[in-house]
């Protein structure tokens, strides 16, 4: 597992629950719905897909399920707890773990063929800066996915009520997500963002230069 030094409040929380997060879900039916979405991606079975905030690993156990022998899944989060619980229950030389901010991604430029974001959007501190570090590791025309199989509402609900790090961790509407990675050189290619799920999937275009702040 790749390791630095990372600097958030919110590490300390989520190494404290790790241990118990998927006792606090229906695995099974999480992997069908997990299958079910990224049914909808068109994954190419030999992509590199970045893993950003893993977690105890279930999306990248998807992953591995559409991957052939030639795919490979960078699994990264900031919490060292979950990291290893999910290198535990994932035995798989296709997945490699990284200890790292999505801020400050360990990987060369346009070397990642898909970047999926299940249930972690809301914690990053800066989005701006996060997009462009998706769009830097992203091949050309490659895509972005922000994922949650939950509501809007239902997500801010929790944030607000479970721990006072993530407190103010709200997802914002898919217009105004949108818009952020519009600006920075991302075409957005669908959006929903219902009473079911939230997902928006966004394709690379261009290098980030000088002009986008």
């Amino acid at each position: 597992m790749k390791s630095k030094s990372i600097s958030d409040p919110r590490i300390e929380f989520f190494d404290s629950i790790a241990d118990k997060w998927d006792a606090g879900l229906d695995l099974p039916v999480l992997a069908h719905d997990l299958d079910a979405c990224l049914a909808q991606f068109d994954i190419n079975e030999s992509e590199v897909v970045l893993d950003v905030g893993c977690g105890t690993g279930n999306l990248t156990k998807a992953l591995l399920r559409r991957l052939g022998p030639a795919g490979r899944v960078m699994a990264l989060d900031i919490s060292t707890r979950m990291l290893a619980l999910a290198q535990g229950k994932v035995d798989d030389v296709r997945a490699s773990w990284h200890h790292a901010s999505a801020e400050q991604l360990p990987f060369e430029d346009a070397s990642i063929d898909r970047v999926i974001c299940f249930s972690v959007w809301p914690h990053f501190e800066n989005h701006a800066s996060v997009a462009r570090e998706f769009h830097r590791v992203l091949r050309p025309d490659r895509q972005l996915h922000i994922v949650h199989l939950i509501s809007r509402a239902k997500i801010n609900r929790i944030h607000e009520e479970v721990h006072h790090s993530v407190k103010h961790d709200h997802l914002v509407g898919a217009d105004e997500t949108a818009d952020l990675l519009t600006q920075n050189l991302f075409n957005v290619v669908s959006m929903t963002d219902d009473e079911q799920r939230y997902i928006i999937t966004a394709c690379k275009k261009g290098w980030i230069g000088d002009s986008v702040p």
